[in-house]
């Protein structure tokens, strides 16, 4: 496990990675991933609180974050300085490398809205700087998967807006989480994709899965049936087991097959 200090060290681990054929895995606030009970093998780069540098150019109506930069901070920063297209990702809990690279997205806005551009290294450890229309911005998906490419800093394009109009939708964004998430458990944040024209959440609950269905010391939350939480005891492989069940369940009830959102990683 390595927690770099700045991008010259993701670099330098990249390096590594490459002359020694380890397998290089990198990860944020890891908010929404699962790791199989038998961990990750090689290199884990976690990006986090050294990289967080935030700059604000109210001028430019622009945001410059690190990747380890958590979202709701550079939520926060924006509304400080009263720029706003932000306002949708305050309660996302993630970093924004993570952010970026899977365009997180909620309350009806998406990274892919604001991002202009992404630096990254590659797996040979070289720089690149990626356009908007490069990173390909699909729901839940960039180009930016499966390349090896790591971000390390993001550019945001925001608007002029009143300050206090966009600290009243950061609370009404919050309060709705604490209403309808199950924050008081432990869970990988919302499991599966949105179904076209759907929610998986109702799907789920309409299956008879909310709140009941558990394997080991994982349970479908009965307060919001799109998360599966840690009830004290659960193993990566009881919530890949009711992560099976949960979609043949579905499957079996409405017949539509759900896609997993979050990132499994490791092994068993």
């Amino acid at each position: 496990m390595a927690d770099p200090s700045g991008p010259e060290h993701v670099r330098a681990l990249r390096s590594f990675a490459l002359r020694s054929g380890a397998a290089f895995t990198v990860v944020g606030a890891a908010t929404n991933i699962i790791v199989r009970d038998g961990g990750i093998r090689g290199i884990v780069c976690r990006i986090g609180s050294a990289m967080s540098r935030v700059t604000v150019n109210r001028r430019d109506l622009a945001i410059a974050a690190q990747s380890g930069a958590l979202v709701r901070r550079v939520c926060l920063d924006a509304g400080d300085a009263a720029l706003s297209g932000l306002e949708w990702a305050v309660g996302i809990p993630g970093t924004m490398g993570g952010a970026v690279y899977m365009n997180a997205g909620a309350h009806g806005g998406c990274m892919g809205d604001v991002v202009v551009e992404a630096l990254t290294v590659g797996p040979d450890a070289g720089l690149r700087t990626w356009a908007h229309d490069e990173i390909g911005f699909g729901y839940r998906t960039t180009a930016l998967q499966g390349t090896g490419h790591v971000v390390l800093e993001v550019r945001l394009a925001l608007a002029l807006g009143d300050e206090a109009s966009i600290r009243a939708r950061h609370e009404e964004i919050l309060a709705q989480r604490r209403e309808s998430q199950p924050l008081d458990l432990p869970s990988a944040g919302s499991v599966f994709k949105r179904p076209q024209g759907d929610y998986a959440g109702r799907l789920i609950e309409a299956a008879g899965l909310k709140g009941t269905a558990r394997v080991g010391g994982a349970m479908v939350s009965g307060k919001h049936a799109g998360f599966i939480v840690n009830t004290g005891n659960a193993t990566a492989a009881d919530v890949l087991a009711l992560v099976d069940h949960v979609r043949d369940r579905v499957r079996e009830h409405s017949g539509v097959t759900l896609e997993t959102e979050v990132l499994v990683l490791g092994e068993d």
